[in-house]
């Protein structure tokens, strides 16, 4: 017996000196002792002390678990509030509230007994990452958006994961193609170079589905990297690394739908957790009937609780527990890994009330928090409905939601670029769409793109002429609000969805061993291509010195002959940028200017680093840009 005993403590010493030793490392599965036949899962797997959400409610996973009584075991400053029961007997609810006092790290014992049969699951309560976080995203940054699966492959190893539905099948334009965490970062230098100061990663959580599941946005498991990109410590060390770097990452969030394949739809928590319909049916894709005064119930039920895809089941944040469990793991995710900000995916098909909760909880955890909502949507008016305390009124909620993606602005853009001068055509939807910014309360907050994975690569809507790519690259740096680079753009990739969305999604050459060229180098690229990247990079990290350009106001001129001109300002300088839409060269007279342009009598060409000895008149060429520095 002494020997047992003495066995014992020491198995105790050695398992505790391995969980304190590195709490974040070991503390992702709760230690459960011992077990039946049945794994016990808890989501989350642990929280933290001094947090301002102190209440967390853990979802107990296992077979027959409602058939147990629960209590706690011995600790300091936990409370076990109450436990609920779900539909499905494999479930139980379990609110515990942590103390401001409460001492960090401990574990908590929960404690499950059924007849006599007893077994207890550890929660653990760890200290705060003291590490960076929520740094906030806004307008003094530069946005990288890449895929995963489609940037760098960095360990050919994990291509293929035994277990999981869909393996490595590069050939295939919609197959995985084994890019991974690593693959990003072992290129942070290139992004850092080109100036980049924050990066947007498509979905990295697993998404175990049959087919397609590169995208991401297709969730199986909330709590889970994808094994194929790596795992969540690899996650938490890149995040790391980044901000080391100075750079910011941005978690891409899912929360109107999950994959097909997830856990829940194999034992549903309880009934109405999903939007469920007697026969298969799809959203109407139709957001203005969320604010239409006129819009019919019928209309509303099928926008907001129709499915985005046969392998995506719509949730019932409606359900206060699925809601109570969206938010946290997104606190969760933010605090373990030191999260940025946050852009939310199909922002417009969730239930309203509870993203405008789920903002709420997420911005009093971490004030500074960046986020956009993906509002893909016709006309300023729609969108701009859904930004944060939105200054037309809106009489049932105040979305909390900072920042929207500026659909508006793409379609203005590439409008601008492609089609000839018009009243309200071509250049003048920018003027227009600019003029409406009365419908934000802080439209610096809104990302600015030319294009993303779900739209036709801008050099390819722009029919590859190299000059008009550079007229949209100007107008994204130089007007109000975030812009955001799709990985690629600066380096004129193309692709147009046909065959498949794969091609708008293509792997970064380079990227993979033995790829043909590499593109990460300049002596991997054309010419075009280099001139391509010149200009942005150019663009990019004179942006990223020139407050006037991040934060300064913007006065705009109406369009005139197919020449649009506006000035960025502050009280240190002057920004003048002249974009000629038309397909004749133009010599512009600046005296309707002068309100901005006095006391100035020459200029610096941003781009060239040119002096301009005289600003009366100025000579632009067709399809081209012109930013001058005023001085």
């Amino acid at each position: 017996m002494r020997n047992c005993l003495l066995l014992f403590s020491l198995l105790l010493v050695f398992s505790c000196k391995n969980y304190w030793g590195n709490p974040y490392k070991t503390a992702l599965a709760p230690r459960v002792v011992p077990v039946s036949n049945s794994a016990l899962r808890l989501e989350p797997a642990f929280w933290w002390a001094g947090m301002q959400h102190r209440q967390v409610e853990i979802m107990a996973h296992r077979d027959s678990i409602a058939d147990y009584e629960v209590r706690l075991g011995a600790s300091q400053g936990v409370k076990l509030l109450k436990v609920e029961k779900a539909d499905s007997p494999n479930y139980l609810f379990i609110t515990l509230e942590i103390s401001e006092k409460a001492p960090a790290p401990q574990r908590v014992p929960i404690v499950f007994s059924k007849s006599g049969q007893v077994f207890t699951a550890e929660f653990p309560i760890l200290n705060r990452n003291a590490a960076p976080k929520a740094q906030g995203i806004d307008s003094r940054d530069v946005v990288y958006m890449l895929m995963p699966d489609r940037f760098a492959n960095g360990n050919t190893a994990n291509d293929t994961v035994a277990g999981m539905l869909e393996g490595l099948n590069r050939n295939n334009p919609d197959g995985r193609h084994g890019g991974d965490l690593q693959g990003i970062q072992e290129h942070l230098n290139y992004l850092q170079d080109l100036g980049i100061t924050a990066l947007w990663l498509n979905p990295e959580l697993e998404n175990d589905q049959k087919s397609a599941s590169y995208h991401g946005y297709a969730v199986t498991n909330h709590y889970r990297v994808d094994k194929r990109f790596g795992t969540n410590e690899m996650y938490r060390d890149f995040v790391q690394d980044c901000h080391r770097r100075g750079l910011k990452v941005i978690r891409d969030v899912v929360l109107n739908h999950i994959g097909s394949n997830h856990y829940w739809m194999h034992d549903l928590p309880t009934k109405d957790w999903i939007n469920q319909w007697p026969v298969y049916t799809n959203t109407s894709f139709r957001a203005p009937t969320v604010l239409d005064p006129y819009a019919s119930e019928y209309d509303k039920k099928h926008f907001n609780d129709g499915w985005f895809d046969v392998e995506m089941p719509d949730l019932n944040q409606r359900n206060a527990h699925l809601a109570t469990y969206l938010i946290q793991q997104a606190i969760w995710w933010i605090e373990y890994a030191g999260i940025d900000g946050f852009r939310i995916d199909t922002y417009t098909y969730s239930d309203q009330e509870f993203m405008s909760k789920w903002c709420a909880e997420v911005r009093k955890e971490y004030p500074n928090i960046g986020m956009f909502g993906e509002i893909w949507e016709q006309g300023v008016v729609v969108q701009g409905f859904f930004a944060d305390n939105q200054p037309m009124g809106r009489a049932r909620f105040d979305s909390n939601l900072p920042g929207v993606i500026d659909f508006q602005m793409c379609f203005a853009i590439q409008e601008a670029v492609n089609k000839g001068p018009g009243w309200q055509d071509g250049v003048a939807k920018i003027y227009y769409t600019l003029a409406q910014d009365y419908f934000y309360q802080d439209p610096y907050k809104n990302l600015v793109f030319l294009d993303n994975h779900d739209m036709s690569r801008f050099f390819t809507v722009v029919k590859e002429d190299l000059n008009k790519y550079k007229s949209g690259m100007a107008l994204l740096l130089t007007t109000r609000g975030i812009p955001q680079v799709y990985y690629g753009t600066e380096l004129l990739f193309t692709g147009d969805g046909r065959p498949s969305w794969g091609t708008f999604r293509k792997d970064f050459p380079g990227g993979w061993p033995g790829d043909s060229a590499n593109k990460f180098t300049e002596s991997g690229r054309t010419a075009d291509e280099q001139e391509a990247f010149q200009f942005a990079r150019t663009l990019i990290r004179y942006r990223n010195a020139t407050p006037a350009l991040q934060t300064g106001k913007l006065m705009q001129f109406t369009p005139m002959d197919g020449v649009y001109t506006f000035f960025r300002y502050d009280d240190t300088k002057t920004i003048m940028v002249v974009i000629n839409t038309s397909s004749h060269d133009k010599i512009i007279d600046t005296g309707r200017y002068e309100e901005r342009m006095k006391g100035f009598n020459h200029a610096k060409n941003v781009v060239t680093g040119e002096t301009l000895s005289s600003l009366t008149t100025l000579s632009v060429g067709k399809n081209t840009p012109l930013i001058l520095e005023l001085q």
